[in-house]
């Protein structure tokens, strides 16, 4: 299959890039390169830079690569930033997502698979969350995943095949490729940034109703999420038009402290921290229901332990040389 993946420089696409790629398919990478870098993308890989919200670019670039699928994961991604810029969100992640769509329609291509996020679920009247869980986001970033599903559920209708796989939160790293945002906001590479300098993690609240006090969360390997990408990839050739939505966890949850304690066991090193005031929104426990994606999908996750994914992340930043020996 020819497939292009936007957004595929970044921290998910480049290891999804990589899995598609040891699948024998041929992949083009369409990227902005405004918050990532071309250099952890494999020589196979075709790197075009550019926009998604360059409809007629975007389409003459599906026709002439031959492209079947496109896998989008180009996004603004920081619920922060989506906070103070909105407008940034609206018009990255939803005009240039529907900008993608026109050129699909443009150019004939039927087949599409969505990096979404459980961020479309807000604070869940339940958990384990299932798809049927009703969407109410609570900031930019998720409400702008959210709108662009609804597009797909329109273009739905004009024929195209859809799956949006919404993922809670992604860790670890590939053999080539890890986390390194610029500002940092998740977890774990916090606690290594922690471990490796001795500066403070600051944990946000510890009076929550865990066993712990802590928030738990639903992890998932980059690779095992990678995995689901090229399973979905593939699907599509077999469901009907329309809007598919999976989730993409691995049912189990851990809190902070579980996933600090397991850190330090990985380093070998103490990791200080700091505990701060809860963040507005935070829920006490978000974990997935998975059935959906198993049964469709044919996917399991096989790398989501801790240590697993904390082990991952340290050997890559060890080897480019951001661990002092």
């Amino acid at each position: 299959m020819r497939i292009l993946v936007t957004g595929g420089a970044g921290y998910v696409g480049c290891a999804t890039v990589e899995t598609l790629l040891a699948a024998g398919h041929a992949v083009v990478v369409l990227d902005s390169l405004v918050t990532s870098s071309r250099g952890r993308l494999p020589a196979e890989a075709r790197l075009v830079e550019g926009s998604v919200a360059d409809r007629p670019a975007v389409a003459e670039l599906l026709r002439s690569e031959r492209i079947e699928a496109v896998l989008h994961c180009a996004a603004r991604s920081l619920v922060g930033e989506s906070m103070r810029d909105p407008g940034l969100y609206l018009r990255e992640n939803v005009a240039g997502g529907i900008a993608l769509l026109d050129a699909l329609a443009d150019a004939g291509v039927d087949r599409f698979v969505f990096s979404s996020s459980a961020a479309v679920y807000g604070v869940p009247e339940r958990t384990p969350i299932d798809e049927e869980t009703p969407a109410a986001p609570i900031n930019p970033y998720g409400a702008s995943k959210l709108a662009l599903e609804t597009a797909l559920r329109a273009w739905g209708a004009r024929g195209l095949r859809a799956i949006s796989l919404r993922y809670f939160n992604v860790a670890g790293a590939s053999e080539r490729s890890g986390e390194a945002h610029d500002p940092e906001t998740h977890l774990i590479p916090n606690l290594l940034a922690a471990a490796r300098t001795g500066e403070p993690v600051t944990l946000f609240g510890d009076d929550f109703p865990t066993p712990d006090g802590t928030p738990v969360r639903d992890y998932i390997h980059v690779l095992d999420l990678a995995d689901a990408h090229l399973a979905a990839l593939e699907r599509t050739e077999g469901i009907p038009a329309g809007l598919t939505v999976c989730n993409l966890g691995t049912g189990h949850g851990f809190s902070v402290k579980e996933v600090l304690a397991a850190a330090e066991a990985v380093t070998g090193r103490p990791i200080p921290r700091t505990v701060g005031p809860r963040r507005a929104g935070d829920p006490p426990v978000l974990v997935a229901a998975n059935e959906r994606a198993r049964t469709l999908l044919g996917w399991t996750p096989r790398r989501s332990t801790l240590p697993e994914m904390i082990g991952s992340a340290w050997a890559w930043e060890q080897r480019r040389g951001e661990v002092p020996a």
